[in-house]
């Protein structure tokens, strides 16, 4: 962990504090992907991490807390998926190239978080502001870039200029996000997890350009 790290009481933490810090970080995420989140209590964490109530209450206000803590980190990591979109092209053979690696790096990202996730969609379902706020940050990665994308291709003429970029940015961004959320569930519809990725860069490279795929 680099940067200045500080206690809930403004202390600044050293070196053997903010590794503390961080197993109880680690160790509530591993709990994450195993308990729901309302079950996961502090005594629980702090005993999985080998420290007491108190040396958790030093860091954190509370769990939840600390799952805004995992939250912020996740979002981090989640602006690098603008890196899928931005300057890549979209015509021809690398469209869906391009496509592809979308839908390969965003499913990774989701089942890589899909613990934190899942409880920062509980969150902004049930109104709170910080989880949407978060949500939003990871989204926004990719929607942004994706309009910036429908709008390029509407300049060079290959998009209706009556398409709205941000809204079809959005809506892809969106189903994209869904069909990460409920991977594990297509398999009651009869889906494998490999029909899954071609079928939805498909979804993917006709929403963005209008077009069917040169592959």
């Amino acid at each position: 962990m680099t940067g200045q790290v500080r206690t809930v009481d403004g202390r600044v933490a050293g070196r053997r504090g903010q590794a503390t810090r961080q197993k109880l970080l680690d160790c509530l995420s591993e709990m994450l992907s195993s308990s729901p989140y309302r079950d996961v209590k502090v005594i629980d964490v702090a005993r999985k991490a080998g420290t007491s109530p108190a040396t958790f209450y030093q860091y954190f206000p509370d769990v939840e807390g600390a799952v805004l803590e995992l939250a912020e980190e996740m979002v981090k990591e989640g602006t690098g998926l603008t890196e899928l979109v931005s300057g890549r092209s979209w015509v021809g053979k690398a469209g869906w190239q391009t496509s592809e690696e979308l839908v390969d790096g965003f499913l990774d990202f989701w089942r890589r978080h899909d613990a934190i996730l899942r409880v920062v969609d509980l969150g902004a379902a049930e109104g709170d502001k910080r989880f949407s706020k978060i949500r939003m940050k990871v989204l926004n990665s990719v929607t942004n870039s994706l309009t910036d994308s429908v709008k390029e291709l509407q300049s060079k003429g290959k998009v209706d200029k009556d398409v709205s970029p941000a809204a079809v940015a959005g809506s892809v961004v969106v189903m994209l996000a869904g069909v990460a959320s409920h991977q594990k569930g297509f398999t009651a519809w009869g889906v494998k997890q490999a029909e899954i990725r071609p079928n939805l860069a498909l979804l993917v490279h006709l929403g963005i350009t209008g077009k069917k795929p040169v592959r």
